[in-house]
């Protein structure tokens, strides 16, 4: 059963996850967000419970 030999598709594998790891990981994470969270104002809102027509 070929599905059971991990000769090819190991090595595919671990070349896909170094190239993630060393080149496309580092370039993702270098760039600056345009909208970071930490600049928000949190808001709250003010709830009031709701009045029930049937009681």
């Amino acid at each position: 059963m070929p599905q059971l030999n991990p000769n090819p598709w190991f090595f595919i594998m671990l070349t896909s996850w170094l190239t993630f790891s060393l080149i496309i990981q580092p370039k993702l994470l270098s760039f600056i967000p345009t909208n970071p969270p930490f600049n928000k104002t949190p808001t709250t809102t003010k709830t009031t419970p709701w009045t029930w027509p049937w009681t």
